[in-house]
């Protein structure tokens, strides 16, 4: 039988939302990379231009990712046989059918277009967040200026790969369960929503954007279902994809790959998508399980609800400090979010995101969840009856923290770790991306 409480959150609200924004931090993390930074333009292309001209070669990559994901990925539910992308030769339905194939929302927005970098001149021609994202509450995307971009006109990598960083975010992995009440969910054989809510705009993505690979066996054995997790599904996916697109000289279709890969190895960077329930020991999990199974389950709710308020303080800090340094020009997350002095150098692929980049990152989610307990308003972050993001002051955390400085040092200090694996990662992952794509690549590419 499953563990009440863990079984708990398959039903509740996980916040599946990392890294609000990722597009200023890809941005600073890439900012002294001259084979991003300082990379030719790429005109721009649309997505069925690339598909209908590569189509018969993505049939055969798509093949060989499923008999992969097949092969490699515990608890991978198979791609349905009639979703398979085939090379038909119909260029009116390519896109669609290559959304199916890898199962993303069908109805995801994908124009041709950036994401401008603060204090930028506005866009000739801008575009509205609802032309990017399906989700009802843009969030964060509000404060963004988009300027839309007409097929050939040049655009340099660097806005490409971070404008995509975001993109994942935008809706790519809404409504694909049976339960989301889709017609996608019905079709794409992914069953049940291992976890997250169904009912909520965004809690369908948290199977693609949490990995728990890292519990203790019991835990497992109580809530089988933490298993069904595939952000590295998408990482391998969008990462194969990339390396196809450059090889035959569709950079731009490479770059913005690259960023949807990107997010996801982002998001597992950040603690709370890489731990159940950071700060609850496994004997107080099994404890408040007993207290649910007789019939006392507020503690159970009570453990769910600190942990997802203390995940989107977190989160709402960093952003918050984030913002406003980049509108001072300075500070020490963006410094953290660049190159370090002691940069990984072995290739991503030779690493296991179930192992050494989650690893890394779960091994942090206990320290990093007494650090916000011990420096945010204690309402906010210890108060079960309180809901974060219910209230506007949960927008004014550099307000709220200015009072102690100690408080804002020790949070500034555990932000500045995660922006510097945030950085890290980022750049491996693009370096073996790229490296892999001049190898193959026929021509074109940057």
């Amino acid at each position: 039988m499953p563990c009440p409480i863990l079984a708990g959150l398959a039903a509740l609200a996980l916040p599946a939302l990392a890294w609000d924004d990722h597009t200023p931090a890809t941005r600073l993390a890439f900012a002294d990379v001259p084979q991003v930074a300082d990379a030719a333009p790429v005109p721009a292309e649309p997505l069925e231009a690339f598909l209908a001209a590569e189509e018969a070669r993505i049939a055969e990559v798509l093949a060989a990712e499923e008999a992969w994901a097949r092969e490699a990925l515990p608890a991978w539910r198979a791609r349905p046989e009639a979703l398979a992308f085939a090379a038909t030769g119909d260029a009116g339905d390519v896109v669609p059918r290559f959304l199916a194939a890898i199962r993303v929302n069908p109805d995801v927005r994908l124009p041709l277009y950036v994401a401008l970098p603060a204090g930028a001149p506005p866009p000739a021609v801008p575009l509205p967040p609802e032309a990017i994202t399906t989700l009802s509450d843009p969030g964060s995307l509000a404060e963004v200026a988009f300027a839309a971009l007409e097929p050939g006109a040049p655009v340099l990598p660097l806005d490409v790969l971070a404008t995509a960083a975001t993109e994942p975010d935008c809706g790519l992995d809404i409504g694909l369960f049976e339960d989301n009440g889709t017609p996608a969910g019905l079709r794409y054989g992914l069953g049940v929503q291992p976890f997250g809510n169904p009912k909520l705009d965004y809690g369908s993505q948290a199977p693609f954007h949490m990995g728990f690979f890292h519990e203790a066996w019991i835990v497992y054995r109580l809530a089988p279902f933490l298993g069904a997790s595939w952000p590295d599904a998408r990482i391998h996916l969008y990462d194969t994809l990339a390396r196809e697109a450059f090889a035959s000289g569709h950079p731009y279709w490479g770059w913005r790959f690259t960023g949807w890969g990107l997010h996801h190895v982002q998001d597992l960077t950040q603690p709370y998508h890489a731990r159940v329930l950071p700060g609850v020991s496994v004997i107080r999990m099994l404890w408040i399980n007993t207290l649910a199974v007789i019939g006392f389950p507020r503690a159970k709710e009570d453990a769910v609800q600190l942990v997802s308020n203390r995940h989107l303080a977190l989160e709402g800090f960093v952003h918050e400090a984030l913002s406003r340094e980049i509108r001072e020009g300075a500070g020490p997350l963006s410094a953290a979010l660049g190159p370090g002095r002691q940069e990984p150098t072995r290739p991503f692929r030779e690493v296991s995101v179930r192992g050494d980049l989650t690893r890394e990152s779960s091994g942090r989610a206990g320290e990093a969840d007494r650090v916000v307990e011990g420096t945010l308003p204690a309402h906010l972050v210890a108060d079960p009856a309180y809901a974060f993001g219910d209230s506007p002051e949960d927008d004014h955390l550099l307000d709220r923290l200015a009072a102690d400085p100690g408080a804002t040092e020790r949070l500034t200090t555990l932000a500045g770790t995660l922006m510097a694996s945030f950085g890290s990662w980022s750049r491996r992952f693009v370096a073996s991306v790229r490296e892999a794509g001049a190898r193959g690549r026929a021509d074109g590419g940057p």
